[in-house]
């Protein structure tokens, strides 16, 4: 049987334009055309492909519509060296040489016996591999230079301009910070944390502040940076914001505000505010704005951690106002909301907190096991917190909530931590029953249900 050739006319490929119908293409025609996603601008000469290296295009593009003729089909990645079999198909030279390492003989795509089992290098398909990815690289690196320079020269008409101009530049350096990594990089480099944090102070336009704030949370702030805006004055500003801002003002501040809280160096007193506090569950509770949700419960909990200021936090309600919310947050809110609550119930008023709000029992004892093992285990905690502060009263009302059912299950199916909080909770839900009516009130299917 003849061995297959394939074509190796200079500058051609058959059936390389992505529709499949077989058609030859040139290298010219398939750029400049767009078969193949070509950028303007014609082709690129072999002298610049040659310059960038190929694999480091790859790497730094990471584009997700590539054209599909450059993928490998074992690998599914694009091919820096293609090669074609004796059937036709084309792949990246290594992984075609493991697969007949491993002791196949067959074409993987079509899983013909190969006559043949050289390998033969696909140098139009290459090129074009090349000069794709040459086009798309140089491009991005002409907008990265581009994108790099208007960063500075707004950070040079911030230092001159002031009013409704200032607004303006800062809108547009928020806008270019927030979408390139290299403006951020040039923003950071030429100092322009510095000027920007220079723009907050107690006689700031919250229309300046929050595009300020919008691009600072965006940037990389060292430590010197940090202690600057954790000045009072500063601090007061992100607070009025918190309160009154737009609700992308407000999920700024939050992520401000916990920046700030990772410096080794913060003061607690910097969060011990009771305007703070109460905007921050504001924002949790906001049902008209969902995505604010997740960062307040994320500060909130960053609080907690402070012993100093979770008395604050019981003081303004936050207790019963997150009892309430919790049938109707996400996964990932939920379990910070049930971090908070049980961290606050260590304190005395934060467990009488949740023994006076008459939802307490009955919303924990729902989440048991309907979520994360965390989730279950903070809910263990605290419904074991309220039981033991007032046996009597709270485990009748668990135990007709279908606690006692739920107990029993976690004792067939959980870790040994949350086993042994069950079996102590499980006592104490027993205290006002005998045996025979205790387990009639573990109605399992209802529970289930």
């Amino acid at each position: 049987m003849p061995m297959f050739q394939p074509s190796r006319r200079d500058g051609v490929v058959a059936g390389f334009d992505g529709s499949g119908d077989g058609q030859v293409l040139d290298l010219d025609t398939a750029v400049k055309d767009g078969i193949l996603g070509g950028v303007g601008g014609g082709v690129i000469g072999a002298a610049v492909c040659e310059k960038l290296d190929l694999k480091k295009m790859i790497e730094e593009l990471d584009l997700p519509d590539i054209p599909p003729v450059f993928i490998c089909p074992i690998s599914l990645e694009p091919m820096q060296d293609p090669v074609t079999l004796c059937t036709g198909q084309t792949y990246e030279r290594s992984n075609i040489l493991k697969w007949f390492n491993l002791g196949h003989y067959t074409c993987p795509i079509t899983m013909q016996e190969l006559w043949d089992d050289s390998v033969t290098p696909n140098r139009t398909l290459y090129h074009l591999i090349c000069t794709w990815f040459s086009q798309k690289y140089l491009l991005m690196k002409k907008r990265s230079e581009d994108v790099q320079g208007r960063a500075s020269e707004l950070l040079i008409t911030l230092k001159k301009v002031k009013g409704q101009a200032r607004v303006q530049a800062l809108k547009e350096l928020h806008q270019v910070v927030s979408s390139h990594a290299t403006a951020r990089k040039a923003v950071v480099e030429e100092g322009g944390i510095a000027v920007i944090s220079s723009l907050l102070g107690p006689f700031t336009s919250h229309a300046v502040g929050s595009e300020a704030i919008g691009i600072l949370v965006n940037l990389e702030l060292d430590s010197e940076s940090k202690t600057n805006l954790m000045q009072p004055a500063k601090i007061s500003l992100m607070v009025d914001m918190l309160n009154e801002g737009s609700i992308e003002t407000k999920i700024s501040c939050t992520h401000l505000i916990e920046k700030l809280m990772e410096e080794k160096d913060f003061r607690p007193e910097v969060v011990s505010s009771h305007s703070l506090l109460v905007g921050l569950m504001r924002l949790v509770k906001d049902k008209r704005h969902t995505n604010g949700i997740l960062p307040g419960l994320s500060l909130l909990g960053s609080i907690c951690l402070l012993k100093e200021v979770r008395s604050l936090i019981v003081r303004i309600g936050a207790v019963s106002q997150l009892v309430e919310l919790l049938p109707a947050l996400e996964p990932d809110c939920l379990e910070l909301a049930l971090f908070v609550l049980d961290t606050l119930s260590s304190l005395p008023e934060g467990i009488g907190s949740l023994k006076d709000c008459p939802n307490t029992i009955p919303n924990l004892v729902r989440l048991l096991m309907r979520f994360s093992e965390n989730c279950t285990q903070y809910a263990l905690s605290i419904l074991w917190s309220v039981c033991k502060l007032a046996p009597e009263e709270c485990s009748s009302v668990a135990v007709e909530a279908g606690l006692g059912a739920k107990l029993l299950l976690i004792q067939c199916g959980c870790n040994p931590a949350l086993k042994q909080r069950s079996a102590e909770l499980l006592k104490l839900c027993r205290l006002n029953y005998t045996d025979t009516i205790f387990i009639s009130k573990c109605k399992l299917t209802r529970t289930i249900q």
